[in-house]
């Protein structure tokens, strides 16, 4: 990557793609809004110095805890601690749709090679069951929430009265 097409002071400094952040930072606009150079990089500078308050904060956060790896509640305490607290759990909704989706590819990349496959109905179940489990530790703050797993019979059911239906 040409050192002109990120943005920053040096090849050292931590920063991030210029085209990568030019796009986001457009994709927020509505398509007549015209953002000058100038303003797009001093965008990027801010989530440059966002990223390195919370990555510090966490790490200060992990070693209260005498860790050794910043983990998502970490980064999640970070902006508590920060005054970002509003946002903790829209964060941990993306981090959570984030893993679900890391898990269904992994998954799907098992299942290509075995020939299985979970149909649309499971998978919507199965992300039903992760959002209401992320819910439930979010607001309860505990980790041993029970959550009600669907019936596999009854989806089997539901399967072949919605292929008879069609």
């Amino acid at each position: 990557m040409d050192p002109m097409d990120i943005v920053g002071k040096s090849k050292e400094d931590a920063s991030l793609p210029k085209a990568t952040m030019t796009k986001i930072i457009k994709e927020m606009l509505p398509a007549d809004v015209r953002v000058a150079r100038d303003a797009q990089d001093l965008l990027i500078e801010c989530c440059v110095e966002f990223i390195n308050l919370i990555s510090s904060e966490s790490n200060e956060v992990c070693n209260k805890e005498d860790k050794r790896t910043i983990a998502p509640e970490h980064v999640l305490k970070a902006l508590q601690v920060l005054g970002f607290g509003e946002y903790v759990e829209e964060v941990y909704a993306a981090y959570e749709q984030h893993r679900y989706e890391t898990m269904q590819d992994s998954q799907r990349s098992v299942k290509m090679n075995s020939g299985a496959e979970m149909t649309e109905e499971e998978a919507a179940a199965e992300q039903q069951r992760m959002f209401a489990e992320a819910r439930a530790r979010m607001n309860g703050g505990g980790g041993g929430v029970s959550v009600p797993q669907p019936d596999p019979e009854q989806q089997v059911d539901t399967q072949q009265q919605s292929n008879l239906q069609s």
